[in-house]
């Protein structure tokens, strides 16, 4: 999640990165109408084929959000290769934005809790959520591209950057079933141990959170992506690659499915839907598969023909998480809590979706302003 730019202020033709910008903004919709259908819905429109279908559609923001983040985390680290930053000073830098990212993380459950008072028990405030694993991924990243970097060898470093980041990713998603089973760090105080395999205070691990165990796998592989798209050999053939992207993705489904339908399995607890590597790497190729469609959308398709919605949402998806949780689940909902039917709650997502809209656009603007005023500035106050 971030706020970036990807269309010059005087025209609305997106830029070559804008996919990723879009990428994001898809996964904004789909948590907006996964939060909206969970929020609104009547116990009878629950039991549909339609709520589920909906709930299915929002196993991928998440993943989207930390593979985002990843290709967004290489894009910065290969810059500062290139400006020749030392692997400790690059270490530094990406650190502290994880950590600024864990702190928004933390700010953002206790600002929940104190709207929920009286009624949130005080273990809210510990829950591991998608922000606080962004930021932990974030400074996890960060340290392997230090120890990467740091190793002296005739080999590119691009090229060790990417085999370090898809090994880091490969390794998560084999460690997450012994970690959530057998291997359980009980011994850990539970609000550390959540991190590890989301157990919360509940004596058993839950799927409902974001532990690093298998959720970082995801920001890995986009890190391991990122650096291959930053690549000459991409850069001097990008369709080609993106193309190549979607393929791989379809292997790499029709792989993990092949491995999952085997007559035997590698682990003694096998849980597909949480801990399972096949269904992860499963969903990584769908990632792949977005990846290389919204690069076609962005490159040739609708997003060239004038405003994307999902592109400007994209540009402010931490902002419009952040404050669509309060008109779906808290206090300020716009609409009575498991009441509606299947068309009264998608009014109501269709009303988040604008709200969330015009909120982006004010934010952009603001931005762009206080962006041109500060350039209008005499030198001695720009300079403080």
């Amino acid at each position: 999640m971030k706020e970036s730019p990807s269309t010059s202020p005087r025209s609305a033709t997106p830029s070559r990165l804008a996919y990723i910008d879009w990428m994001r903004g898809l996964a904004c919709l789909l948590m907006f109408q996964t939060h909206c259908y969970d929020a609104w819905l009547s116990p009878e429109a629950r039991k549909t084929t339609f709520f589920m279908y909906s709930q299915l559609a929002g196993t991928f923001p998440a993943p989207l959000f930390l593979f985002l983040a990843g290709i967004s985390f290489a894009f910065v680290i290969d810059k500062l290769v290139r400006n020749e930053n030392s692997p400790l000073q690059i270490m530094r830098l990406t650190v502290r934005r994880g950590a600024e990212i864990f702190a928004f993380g933390l700010l953002f459950r206790l600002q929940e809790y104190l709207i929920a008072w009286g009624w949130a028990p005080w273990s809210d405030l510990l829950r591991v959520d998608i922000l606080n694993t962004i930021g932990v991924s974030m400074m996890l990243m960060g340290v392997l591209c230090w120890l990467v970097l740091s190793v002296s060898t005739n080999q590119s470093p691009r090229v060790r950057l990417i085999l370090g980041s898809a090994a880091t990713a490969l390794a998560i998603s084999l460690l997450t079933p012994p970690l959530w089973t057998r291997w359980r760090p009980g011994w850990l105080p539970w609000p550390i141990e959540s991190y590890l395999n989301g157990v919360h205070n509940l004596g058993e691990p839950q799927p409902w959170l974001f532990p690093i165990f298998p959720w970082a796998a995801f920001a890995f592989a986009g890190l391991a992506a990122g650096f291959l798209l930053r690549t000459e050999w991409t850069r001097l053939h990008e369709s080609r690659v993106f193309v190549w992207a979607g393929i791989a993705g379809a292997i790499v489904i029709a792989t993990t499915r092949g491995l999952d339908h085997r007559g035997w399995q590698l682990y003694a607890s096998y849980d597909f839907w949480h801990t399972s590597p096949n269904f992860l790497w499963m969903r990584v190729g769908m990632l792949l598969m977005i990846l290389s469609a919204s690069y076609a959308w962005c490159r040739w398709g609708p997003a060239q023909w004038g405003f994307s919605p999902l592109i400007q949402m994209g540009q402010t998806s931490l902002l419009v998480y952040w404050v669509h949780i309060e008109f779906v689940y808290g206090r300020f909902s716009i609409l009575t809590k498991h009441a509606k039917s299947i068309a009264g709650a998608t009014f109501g997502l269709v009303t988040i979706f604008l709200m969330m809209l015009a909120l982006s656009l004010l934010r952009t603007k603001v931005k762009r302003r206080s962006r041109q005023a500060s350039q209008k500035l005499p030198e001695p106050m720009h300079a403080v």
